[in-house]
């Protein structure tokens, strides 16, 4: 959307003159600035002129407090000045690294030069002294020790020249700062003045422009209000709260009241639509949920049956008996919770007896394990969710595989707000894209493997989203076919 110009006909007084004080704000904002740039400039400037002196100055310490190390070292030996003495020279060889190395055109630069190659010599001087110490020579370190008091003074000498060229040559740019201070000041009161007077033509010519169409609104009221209703319609300059009233004034109040009245109408019908919108919306998904949780397959209950009868004929009595109170438990649950909430020991429990009959059937060819975290089987979740997804992991994965059926299942609390459900099978596998079409619900059913005891996958995903009011709680996992399949669930608790 397009910015809206403070200064044009369409803004209101209101903003009109927070954008004249914002612009006079910024001008004097963004002046202050300046001179406190200028200022800090100039002082930073003046507080550098002398810095050149003090380094000197620094250098000349080092190199005297070098010459007090060695002299005490050759009269005491003792390890206390060696270590001065090392720590000194290394002090004041990072000094000389900001020394002139170049021949230039400049006496200061050459003066910096030569006592940075004499400093050189005079360590290289001191470090034979300091040597010719440590090794009991002592004709050797007398004469060095001399040499090295030559070149110290040389270099004191030097010193003392670069300090006081750099001092006159300092006292020569805090005369010029000095004078830049004071054009600076008399250049920031011109600034201020030119700044002051243009805010204040601005703020006159805006108040102007603000007054004069209500001063004409006032004229004219008051002319209707004495009688004289041939008045003109008055020209509506800015759309602003003037320009509003303006409006209000020609178009009379009837026609306000006959819009404020449309849009009582309009309001009211809406609020009806929407109502009977979010009605519908919850019959609807009421509805879907009950439809969902009601599919069951009714082959899977005539298999049952049917194996056992052929197992009362083959084996004792009391076997039967086992797998017909198993295929009740079975069926029970599943009758009694289509409508409602179930726990996850009782989803688990579904899914111990479903297996346990698969096995009766199949003659034990399905290997069933359990990893089930403690404390928590009285967590609440949808009923008949976990026996659908074992139920397609025999039916499409186990089924079609060669080896010994394998089915895992695990539930692990991974937080205190979620729940990890996984079951895992070690059949036939997926490819990406079968996943993907599961997932999207646009996977086409295989007619002769269509019968299920439960709901589709994609019906116990959409289960999943009615009930959590959440999505992507379902993911599949699978390295490629013949490598197993692993559906694993994240449940809130």
């Amino acid at each position: 959307m397009k910015k809206k110009n403070p200064f044009s006909r369409f803004s209101s007084i209101q903003t009109r003159i927070n954008a004249v004080i914002m612009v006079v704000l910024i001008v004097v904002l963004c002046m202050n600035l300046f001179l406190i740039s200028e200022i800090n400039s100039a002082v930073g400037r003046i507080d550098s002129v002398f810095t050149s002196n003090v380094a000197v100055n620094t250098l000349s310490d080092t190199l005297e407090q070098i010459q007090d190390s060695v002299y005490e070292y050759l009269n005491t030996k003792s390890s206390q000045a060696l270590e001065d003495y090392y720590n000194l020279e290394q002090e004041y060889r990072a000094l000389l690294e900001d020394l002139n190395t170049e021949i230039v055109d400049s006496e200061i630069l050459m003066l910096e030069k030569n006592i940075r190659n004499m400093s050189e010599s005079y360590l290289e001087q001191t470090s034979v002294t300091v040597q010719a110490k440590r090794g009991r020579n002592v004709e050797r370190y007398k004469e060095s020790y001399e040499l090295e008091t030559q070149l110290f003074e040389y270099i004191n000498s030097y010193i003392y020249r670069l300090n006081n060229l750099l001092f006159r040559q300092n006292s020569s740019n805090y005369q010029t700062l000095i004078s830049s201070m004071q054009v600076l000041e008399q250049g920031s009161l011109v600034i201020m003045a030119a700044a002051f007077v243009i805010c204040m033509l601005v703020i006159a010519v805006l108040v102007h422009n603000m007054i004069r169409p209500l001063t004409v609104l006032s004229s004219t009221a008051h002319e209707v209000a004495s009688g004289n209703l041939d008045v003109p319609q008055l020209p509506i300059v800015y759309e602003d709260e003037v320009g509003v009233v303006t409006r209000s004034f020609n178009q009379m109040l009837t026609s306000i009241r006959e819009y404020i009245d449309r849009l009582r109408d309009s309001m009211e019908t809406e609020a009806q639509l929407k109502e009977r919108e979010l009605l519908m919306e919850a019959h609807l998904k009421e509805a879907q949920l009950k439809y969902l949780q009601a599919q069951i397959n009714p082959h899977f209950l005539f298999n049952s049956l049917n194996a056992g009868a052929q197992l009362a004929a083959m084996e004792d009595a009391e076997q039967t008996s086992v797998f017909l109170e198993r295929m009740a438990d079975f069926f029970r649950y599943n009758v009694r919770k289509m409508s409602g909430d179930a726990t996850l020991c009782e989803e688990i429990q579904s899914v111990d007896n479903y297996i346990y009959i698969l096995n009766v059937r199949f003659a034990g060819d399905i290997t069933y394990e359990k990893e089930i975290d403690t404390d928590i089987e009285d967590i609440k979740m949808p009923s008949m969710i976990l026996q659908p997804i074992v139920e397609n992991a025999v039916q499409h994965g186990i089924h079609e595989c060669l080896e010994e059926g394998r089915i895992v299942l695990t539930v692990t609390k991974t937080d205190a707000e979620s729940l990890e459900i996984t079951v895992y099978d070690n059949g036939v596998g997926m490819t990406p894209e079968k996943i993907r079409d599961i997932l999207e619900g646009t996977l086409v059913p295989d007619a002769e493997k269509s019968s299920s005891t439960g709901v589709a996958m994609s019906n116990v995903i959409h289960l999943l989203e009615l009930y959590y009011n959440k999505k992507n709680l379902l993911r599949i996992e699978s390295d490629g076919p013949g490598c197993g399949t692993r559906v694993i669930l994240s449940l809130p608790i």
